[in-house]
């Protein structure tokens, strides 16, 4: 069963979409599903930020019960989970875009190899292209992994 989130008759879209989407762990995980993680272990393992199983469990049901991602059990193995984003969450890649943008501009760090191909796309392409083609390549890719 999925968790109903009440928001009121009246509230600021910012603070709605923050109540959904407005912590760390989140949106890494919408990130990596972008990246082709789609396995607990993957978010668990893969992902150098370090995410606690216990915090993985409850953003995947509260992602899931927002219609933000869903799963499929794996065909050869049902007690495998494969997440996948669902339009609404391919919806946010501007978002997660904007904030690497961000991040580039205004904040000091060493970039990991995709920040630094993330970097060199964007002297090649605009923003409206990457986006576009993000989009695009995710759902042909969930196309051919899931069927749909």
């Amino acid at each position: 069963m999925r968790e109903k989130i009440e928001y009121g008759k009246k509230g600021c879209a910012c603070a709605v979409s923050l109540n959904i989407l407005g912590d760390r762990w989140t949106l890494i995980i919408i990130r990596d599903l972008f990246v082709g993680k789609n396995k607990f272990s993957q978010f668990l393992n893969e992902s150098s930020e370090g995410i606690a199983s216990n915090t993985l469990v409850d953003r995947l049901k509260k992602l899931t019960a927002n219609d933000i991602i869903n799963f499929r059990r794996k065909e050869s193995d049902k007690k495998i989970k494969e997440y996948y984003l669902t339009d609404k969450g391919i919806d946010l890649y501007p978002l997660i875009y904007e904030l690497k943008k961000w991040s580039i501009k205004h904040v000091d760090f060493e970039f990991r190899p995709i920040t630094e191909e993330f970097f060199q796309l964007t002297e090649k392409l605009s923003p409206s292209q990457i986006i576009h083609d993000t989009q695009t390549n995710y759902r042909k890719i969930r196309l051919e992994q899931f069927g749909f």
